[in-house]
């Protein structure tokens, strides 16, 4: 089976690590075609050995992209065309129906109930998005919580499959060692309790409220913010004038895995002190909670990456967590997205002192990789078959 994924770009950010991640997992032939930055994640997806093609597209309305995306789709003499993102969906679907692929499959990474990819859903955006949507057979929802939003934007739940983001648990798996190295190399005293919060630094993401909340600590407690974004700026003002500089670490981008994106080796482990501060299970390994007040997410993979360290969780929306069975959502907890609510339980991580083994729950095993890449498999089937009439709701 030969697929291409098309998305709109290649630089660090979860639906294209997750890409990444899941190619180097789903048995078929893959290439990649980014629309436009072919950056760090798209040379980690070549050292992978995947072929990756970037489109070079001006900006929303290269129309003259088009055709050059056509011929290319043509030429690949492609099974399945996967889409990912807003802009690759779209250009993505119309060229495979002019290039003659019908078995196309489009991916809905970041679907909130108020804006699409952290920017804010209008009446023209959902209404260009249902026309694509209907040049393909199949829209994979990353969480149950985004099937139900497509399906009450008019995508009938025919034509959606649930298929949840995975990860590499082994990968985020606490390292005492990567701890200290990354703590020495953030100037991070080794008994601060450390909150982290990871993920593009925009204003959805509410990591203000986390700062906000800090003020309200003691002194050895410390922020690190892994990720980088617009409200970067915004957040390094906001933590000097609650007195936080000197205890807010902005690690900025970082990498999940290894090769061509300076991550770590394909055995997992590290290649040193000055890594440890850019590879993400080692910043988790330094963390001693991880907190999301995001109140809107599509999924919530960093957090699922933190449980998969041994770390407590909280969070004000995330589907990967709620969509657990109650009992196994352990090692987390539901968060009210403002400063008072965040303080007072994470004063309660810290009195409480760290676990005596950092250890992941066993509801990771939900989100392996390697099961996410299966179901993957089993909707490219359905969709080179013909059309499926299964229902398949939440």
């Amino acid at each position: 089976m030969r697929v291409l994924h098309i998305i709109t770009g290649l630089g660090m950010g979860g639906a294209e690590q997750q890409l990444r991640l899941l190619l180097r997992h789903v048995p078929a032939t893959c290439d990649v075609l980014t629309l436009t930055n072919a950056g760090s994640v798209a040379r980690g997806i070549t050292a992978d050995g995947t072929r990756v093609t970037d489109l070079d597209m001006a900006g929303n309305r290269d129309l003259a992209a088009l055709p050059r995306l056509v011929k290319l789709i043509r030429a690949g003499r492609y099974d399945v065309v996967h889409t990912h993102l807003y802009r690759a969906c779209l250009y993505g679907r119309i060229a495979a129906r002019l290039a003659g692929v019908r078995a196309v499959v489009a991916t809905e990474h970041s679907l909130g109930d108020s804006q699409m990819e952290g920017r804010p859903l209008t009446s023209g955006v959902r209404a260009l998005y249902l026309a694509g949507e209907r040049l393909g057979r199949m829209t994979v929802a990353v969480s149950p919580a985004v099937g139900a939003r497509l399906n009450r934007w008019g995508v009938p739940w025919q034509r959606i499959r649930v298929v949840p983001n995975g990860i590499d648990a082994e990968r985020f798996r606490f390292d005492p060692a990567a701890r200290a190295a990354a703590r020495e190399r953030l100037d991070l005293p080794a008994d601060a309790f450390v909150i982290g919060g990871v993920g593009r630094l925009a204003e959805g993401k509410r990591f203000d409220v986390l700062l906000r909340a800090a003020a309200q600590l003691p002194s050895d407690v410390r922020v690190l913010l892994v990720g980088s974004g617009p409200q970067e700026p915004e957040l390094r003002r906001l933590a000097g004038r609650l007195g936080l500089a000197d205890r807010v670490r902005f690690a900025g981008e970082t990498t999940h895995e290894d090769g061509g994106s300076g991550g770590a080796g394909r055995d997992g482990g590290d290649r040193g002190p000055e890594h440890a501060a850019t590879h993400l299970p080692s910043l988790l390994s330094a963390m001693d909670t991880l907190a999301s007040p995001s109140p809107e997410e599509a999924f919530g993979l960093a957090l699922v990456e933190g449980l998969s360290s041994g770390l407590p969780v909280l969070y004000a929306s995330c589907p990967a967590i709620e969509g657990l069975p109650a009992h196994e959502r352990t090692n987390s907890a539901y968060c009210a997205s403002d400063p008072d609510s965040f303080a007072q339980v994470l004063y309660g991580l810290r009195r409480s002192g760290p676990p005596p083994q950092r250890t992941a729950p066993a509801a990771v095993r939900h989100y392996d990789i390697t099961r996410s890449a299966g179901r993957l498999m089993d909707v490219y089937a359905s969709v080179l078959t013909g059309p499926n009439q299964e229902v398949n709701s939440p």
